[in-house]
């Protein structure tokens, strides 16, 4: 009879083991290094105020005043540069001025950093500091973060692009810019419309020039004694004389539907979008004018009023002969 002997398995918390050691050398060696940097901009301070004769107070703030500019001026070469590499790839003018203020804002937190840390200021405790400051500052501030998220999803998603025609929230213009926090649009009166980005994104889009063509539907309504055939020819002899309405596709009349006082038409005809608007109040007038030429009505709304005065009876009375009625007393 033999009897199975089990051995405790150890290779576990041996590999923990391990992992916890490389850890604690990985931030030993991070450690290390920042003291070696913290060294050498000692190292630097203390040439620099031994070279000028100068307190090591001084030395400190020429060398952080250094730090700024030249940090200053990388940020400038690095966005110039990001912004003619993004040209010669091709990429949208919203798109470069996002990416370069996304450049800017982080180039000037480094730079800002680096001046603390010339200074003397402990910047691992001021990260720190910092971190819990943003978190705070975050849930404070969620709905301008939610801005900062909508603007990268128009920037990733394009629905549209600077120079389009849209409706967004409701607004209508043309895209000028995409920030990070708004979109701004131009009116077709010449004003600005400012949207925060998270009321575009929560809203439907619509981009009215995301298509080279468009159509026109010129919704029209004739009396039910006109001639339906008759008005049809009609509509399309215009849609086809007018030289910004595109042959293909063709114009086409439709009946939509039978009013109250009127047969409802409409006709639709296709133009290249700059031309939209243009092409459809030319046919609006055409229409107008040409109807009135061949004798095709336009009905509109209209209400008869019809006015009874009672007499002391109770009926009806005739108002003329009321009237004369009472010269004859007079």
């Amino acid at each position: 009879m033999t009897q199975a002997t089990t051995t405790p398995n150890t290779s576990a918390p041996s590999d923990a083991a391990e992992q916890a050691a490389q850890a604690a050398e990985s931030a030993t060696e991070a450690a290390n290094a920042a003291a070696r940097a913290a060294s050498r901009i000692d190292g630097v301070e203390a040439q620099l105020a031994d070279l000028l004769n100068m307190p090591p107070w001084a030395a400190k703030v020429m060398l952080a005043v250094a730090v700024g500019l030249i940090g200053w001026f990388l940020i400038k070469l690095l966005t110039k540069g990001a912004d003619r590499v993004m040209t010669r790839s091709g990429m949208e003018q919203i798109l470069r001025d996002f990416l370069g203020k996304i450049i800017r804002v982080v180039g000037l937190v480094v730079v800002f950093v680096a001046v603390l840390d010339a200074v003397g200021v402990p910047t691992t405790s001021l990260l720190a500091v910092l971190g819990a400051a943003g978190l705070a500052v975050g849930l404070a501030l969620k709905d301008s973060l939610s801005n900062i998220a909508a603007g990268v999803m128009l920037i990733v998603l394009r629905p549209f692009r600077a120079g389009d025609a849209v409706e967004a929230a409701g607004q209508q213009g043309i895209v000028e810019r995409v920030g990070i926090f708004q979109t701004v649009l131009r009116a077709y009166q010449n004003h600005d419309v400012v949207l925060p980005n998270s009321e575009i994104t929560t809203a439907p889009i619509i981009n009215f020039t995301a298509r080279g063509q468009r159509r026109i539907d010129l919704e029209i309504g004739i009396g039910y004694g006109d001639d339906v055939r008759k008005a049809r020819e009609a509509l399309l002899a215009l849609a086809h004389g007018h030289d910004k309405v595109l042959d293909d596709p063709a114009p086409e009349v439709l009946v939509t539907g039978l009013g109250e006082s009127s047969v409802d038409l409409v006709l639709r005809a296709w133009t290249q979008t700059p031309d939209y608007i243009a092409t459809g109040s030319d046919l609006k007038e055409a229409v107008h004018r040409n109807f009135g030429e061949i004798g095709i009505t336009i009905p509109f709304p209209q209400r008869d009023l019809h006015i009874y005065h009672h007499g002391p009876d109770g009926q009806v009375l005739d108002l003329p002969k009321a009237a004369f009625a009472t010269v004859e007393k007079d």
